[in-house]
C-alpha cells in the first residue's frame, strides 16, 4: 500500500477533504508537496476560509483545474458559516458543501469519519469490472457501481473503510491499465481471468480513447499559461504581457474571457489583468 501521508493517523477530517479535492484528476506524487504546503498554510477550514483569492490560486500553482482552488475555499466557508468550522460526517451533508460531489463526500465520510459507505473511483470501477463483470476497461461511471462495491464492504464500518482504501490501492497498484494478475490478491475469484482475460472489443478501446481528454494545444492549455502570468505578477500586467503568451488571438482571447468568468481573473478599471483580490 502507498504510504500516503493523509492516510497516517491523526490526519484531520478537513486534510482528508483537501487531499480528496486537489486528487481529483491529478495524479498523488503531483499532490503530496502542494498538500502538505496548504495543510502548513491553512490548517482548519476556517484558516482557508478567510484567505485571499489570489494568494489561493498562487497556492494551487500547477496543480490543474484552478477552479477547484476556489471551490474549496468557498467550502471552508460553508463549513465555518454552517458547521462551527468542523468538517461534517455524513455524506448528505458533504454533498452539500460547494465542490464536494458525490465520490469526495463517500471518501471523506469513509476516510476521515470510518463511515460505511461505497467509495467508487476509476480504480475501483476498474476492480469492480474485471473481478465481478468480466470486462477489462473501467467503462463511465454508474449509479449501480454503488451497490455493487458495497457487496465488497465488511459489515463493520472501520474494516469496510479499509476495505474501500484496499480496493482503490489495487486498482492503482495491481488492477492497472495493463494489470499484474500474477500478484493480485483476488485473481482466483476475478471473473475476467475466468474468461480467459479477453482483450476489448475494437468500439470499447475508441470509446476509451475518446473519453481521454487532451491537453496540447486546447483552451485549458492556454488558460493555463495565462495564469502563469498573472500568479507570478506582484501587480495589474498589461494585455500585451498576456498575449506574448499564445499565437492564436482568438483563442486566446477566449481562454481569458472564461478566466474572468470563472472568477480566476480579473480586470482592473484602467484594462489591465489580475488574479481576483
Amino acid at each position: 500500500m502507498r504510504p500516503l501521508p493523509w492516510r497516517e493517523e491523526g490526519t484531520s477530517p478537513w486534510a482528508v477533504l483537501v487531499s480528496e479535492v486537489m486528487s481529483q484528476q491529478t495524479p498523488v506524487a503531483r499532490v503530496i508537496p502542494s498538500w502538505r504546503a496548504w495543510l502548513e498554510k491553512w490548517p482548519t477550514p476556517a484558516d482557508l476560509a478567510v484567505a485571499p483569492k489570489d494568494e489561493v490560486l498562487r497556492m494551487w500553482g500547477k496543480l490543474g483545474y484552478p477552479r477547484r482552488a476556489l471551490r474549496l475555499r468557498e467550502c471552508a466557508e460553508k463549513i465555518v458559516e454552517k458547521h462551527d468550522g468542523e468538517v461534517p460526517s455524513d455524506v448528505d451533508t458533504l454533498l452539500a458543501l460547494p465542490g464536494v460531489g458525490d465520490y469526495t463526500a463517500r471518501a471523506v465520510a469513509a476516510f476521515a469519519f470510518g463511515a460505511r459507505t461505497p467509495v467508487v473511483d476509476i480504480n475501483v470501477r476498474r476492480v469492480l469490472r474485471r473481478h465481478r463483470q468480466g470486462t477489462y476497461l473501467p467503462g463511465i461511471a454508474k449509479r449501480a457501481d454503488m451497490a455493487l462495491v458495497e457487496e465488497f464492504l465488511p459489515f463493520d464500518p472501520t474494516t469496510a473503510a479499509e476495505t474501500s482504501v484496499a480496493l482503490m490501492e489495487l486498482g492503482a497498484t495491481v488492477c492497472r491499465t495493463t494489470p499484474e494478475c500474477e500478484v493480485c490478491p483476488i485473481a482466483t475469484s476475478c471473473a475476467w481471468v475466468a474468461a480467459g482475460r479477453p482483450e476489448p472489443e475494437d468500439h470499447e478501446i475508441a470509446a476509451a480513447k475518446r473519453r481521454v481528454q487532451k491537453f496540447e494545444g486546447t483552451d485549458r492549455q492556454v488558460r493555463g499559461l495565462l495564469l502563469d502570468v498573472l500568479r507570478a505578477a506582484n501587480s495589474p500586467v498589461e494585455q500585451a504581457a498576456l498575449d506574448a503568451v499564445w499565437d492564436d488571438a482568438h483563442q486566446r482571447s477566449r481562454a481569458l474571457f472564461s478566466l474572468l468568468d470563472d472568477g480566476l481573473a480579473e480586470q482592473t478599471p484602467d484594462g489591465r489583468f489580475q488574479l481576483p483580490s
